[in-house]
């Protein structure tokens, strides 16, 4: 029977950090840009396709490359999903680059990183939670559901019911989410270089 101290273990944030976050990182330390601004939006395009492909091709397909339009369209979708988390969109991505404000395009590339490690991290704690939780045996998922509610609940959002393991049992997507969410707002696996 799996038991929640081997899932634990393998949700230790320096292993977090070792396996995802560490490859993450030198990706986005790898790219070196000319400057920190765009003059257009195809541009703008262009750069943040180049730089999604190399962070997809070194972290994710491990030499595979997407098409131009699939790494641009993808990375446009990653950013304006996080900012719009600050009340923008795509276009306030483009604007900081354009007008180097914020960061510019740094800041720009920075958060592609971030959101693409966060992406990692969730596979990955997604990954262990299938290894240590057997799919098929529902008292011991829920038990080992209860356990890790019950170790990790303070860090875990509020939304998250303690009283109701076998909620997350069933699915434990929302649980998994959560736990990333707390480890971006409190791990070093998050921490910028």
């Amino acid at each position: 029977m799996p038991t929640i101290d081997t899932l634990l273990a393998s949700l230790d944030e320096r292993l977090i950090a070792q396996r995802i976050g560490l490859r993450h990182d030198e990706a986005r330390m790898q790219y070196q840009l000319e400057r920190n601004t765009v003059d257009n939006f195809d541009e703008f395009s262009d750069v943040i396709a180049d730089y999604y492909n190399q962070h997809f091709t070194r972290c994710v397909s491990n030499g595979g490359t997407l098409p131009r339009s699939e790494a641009a369209g993808r990375a446009k979708e990653i950013l304006d999903r996080e900012y719009r988390r600050h009340d923008g969109d795509i276009v306030t991505a483009f604007n900081d680059a354009h007008d180097g404000t914020n960061g510019g395009l740094r800041v720009v590339l920075d958060k592609l990183a971030e959101a693409a490690k966060a992406e990692g991290v969730e596979r990955y704690v997604r990954e262990m939670f299938d290894r240590h939780v057997a799919p098929n045996a529902w008292e011991q998922k829920v038990e080992i559901i209860r356990q890790f509610i019950s170790q990790c609940g303070a860090t875990l959002a509020s939304s998250i019911r303690a009283d109701q393991p076998e909620r997350y049992a069933q699915n434990y997507q929302d649980l998994i989410r959560s736990y990333v969410r707390s480890l971006q707002s409190t791990s070093a696996v998050f921490r910028r270089l």
